[in-house]
Parts: C-alpha cells; sequence; structure tokens
C-alpha cells in the first residue's frame, strides 16, 4: 500500500466509469479506460487543476463536501462513498481503532449456541478467531482454516469451493479494501496484502480496481465434496466490545436443499470427531 490512497482510488474508480454511464457524450481518442480528468472535475463542480491535484497527491485535505461531490460523479454506491471519506481523513480517527484478536468467553458460547448453522467470529483482514463445528465441517476441504482472503486465492481448494468463484474473489477483495480504509496502519492487513500480492496476480488485478465492499447480507454459494452444492445465505455482525471483530452467521432456507446438506455435513463431521477421539 502506497501514501496516495486517496489518489489512487480516484484514478481506480474513474477509470471504471464510462461517460455514457455518466450521462457525457464521448467524444475524440480516449487514453483512458473511464472517464477523463476535465470530465470528473465537471461533474463534480471542482476545478479541473483541484482535482488533478487531489489523484497526484499533491492535495490532501479535500473538504466533505467535494468528497461528496466526487462520490456522485464516481458513482460510488455507500459502501465505496464512506471509504473515500475515510481514505481523506474526514471521519473521525477515533471511531476506529486497531482490533483485538482476543474472541472473549461469551462469544464463544454464543457460536457454540448455533448448532444448526456455521458460525464464525473474523477480524478485519479475514482471518478466523474462532468457529463452531460446522463452521469447521463446512471449510473441512481446506488445508487451513485460517483466513478467508489466503484460502480463496492461495489455497488451490478455493476455485473448486467457491462455484462462482469470481464473484467471491471480488467480495473478498472488496472487504479487505474497506479494511485497508478503516486502518490504513494495520500491520497484519499490510502483510496479508503484501503476500497475496506477490503470490495471486488475481487477487493484484482486483486489489488495484479499488473496489470496496463491506460485509452485512448476502448469497454464498459452496460446493463442498462430501455433500455436493449448498446455498446459504449470511448476516454480519460487529462486536461492540471488540472493534474491528465481526460474527457472520451462515444459514440455509428451512427445508431446502441447502438445509438438508447442512444437516448431513453435521452429521458427517460428528461421526469423523466421535471414531477420530474413541480409544484405541
Amino acid at each position: 500500500m502506497t501514501d496516495n490512497q486517496l489518489g489512487e482510488f480516484l484514478r481506480a474508480r474513474r477509470a471504471a466509469v464510462r461517460p455514457q454511464d455518466a450521462g457525457m457524450a464521448s467524444y475524440g481518442v480516449r487514453r483512458v479506460a473511464g472517464l477523463r480528468r476535465e470530465e470528473v472535475a465537471v461533474l463534480a463542480g471542482v476545478n479541473a487543476d483541484y482535482y488533478t491535484r487531489l489523484e497526484q497527491g499533491r492535495e490532501r485535505h479535500p473538504s466533505a463536501q467535494v468528497l461528496d461531490a466526487l462520490a456522485r460523479a464516481l458513482r460510488l454506491d455507500p459502501d465505496a462513498h464512506a471509504h473515500l471519506h475515510r481514505l481523506a481523513g474526514t471521519v473521525p480517527s477515533g471511531r476506529f481503532t486497531h482490533t483485538t484478536d482476543r474472541v472473549g468467553p461469551a462469544l464463544r458460547r454464543l457460536l457454540d449456541g448455533y448448532p444448526g448453522a456455521p458460525a464464525f467470529v473474523i477480524n478485519r483482514a479475514l482471518d478466523v478467531l474462532a468457529a463452531n463445528a460446522l463452521t469447521e465441517a463446512l471449510y473441512s476441504p481446506f488445508g487451513q482454516m485460517d483466513n478467508l482472503a489466503r484460502m480463496t486465492f492461495l489455497d488451490p481448494v478455493g476455485r473448486q469451493f467457491h462455484p462462482r468463484w469470481s464473484y467471491a474473489a471480488e467480495a473478498t477483495v472488496g472487504h479487505l479494501r474497506q479494511a485497508a480504509g478503516l486502518d490504513p496502519d494495520d500491520p497484519r492487513l499490510r502483510e496479508l496484502v503484501r503476500v497475496l500480492t506477490e503470490h495471486s496476480a488475481d487477487f493484484t488485478r482486483l486489489w488495484n480496481t479499488h473496489a470496496v465492499r463491506g460485509k452485512t447480507l448476502d448469497a454464498k454459494h459452496f460446493l463442498h465434496p462430501d455433500v455436493g452444492p449448498l446455498t446459504l445465505t449470511y448476516q454480519a455482525f460487529d462486536v461492540r466490545d471488540a472493534p474491528g471483530q465481526q460474527l457472520v452467521v451462515y444459514q440455509a432456507e428451512s427445508g431446502s436443499p441447502g438445509a438438508q446438506a447442512l444437516d448431513l455435513l453435521g452429521s458427517l463431521h460428528a461421526t469423523s470427531r466421535a471414531s477420530t477421539s474413541a480409544p484405541r
């Protein structure tokens, strides 16, 4: 990560907006994939030279009003809009603190209170900090259940486990981009990005788009070698007494094939654990 994250974000998001998307006519030979700097400036109602200095890192303190105008010009969704403000420092730094990786005993008991649903706790870098038995069963095809991004991009199982791998990869990188805006100095996140960039061209390509995505509610598609395809929804909840941690719970619609597959997966995992722990 560089020291001009605001400029890189603006440049990447500008490249993702076509003139016709913004209601502008395209003219002349275009050297860029998306909008020109001058076009963004017109759409946002700011001086073109001022916008250029923002991208180049020569201006680092835009007002909240300018950022809101740029967000509209670049057609940013709410997650990306908030990320833009964080990069510019217009969100009070006191709202965001370094996370702790310690999961309290009460939260661990809560995980075990979801015997029929995979439930786990992650930090901003997508490290899995704690998980219940059904989560372990769900992710058992992986060599190690340690970090969701590493598992997606660097474990060979990832592309088979995620039948919609491209979508899962984009979402994963979007979550990490949001985390970088929340805590850009997090050493764990910096090291993770370094490793993923070094070993995965797909990660590097997606990381350079600067797309941002929050983890709230979505559908997940899995292909488990023991029970076949599963379609689950998930919800993510902030852990109030541990800023940066999230509790994630997967669920299947009652009576659906996904629910039946989860039941079977839980039974298989319980049987396997019992046979492994039985005295010999």
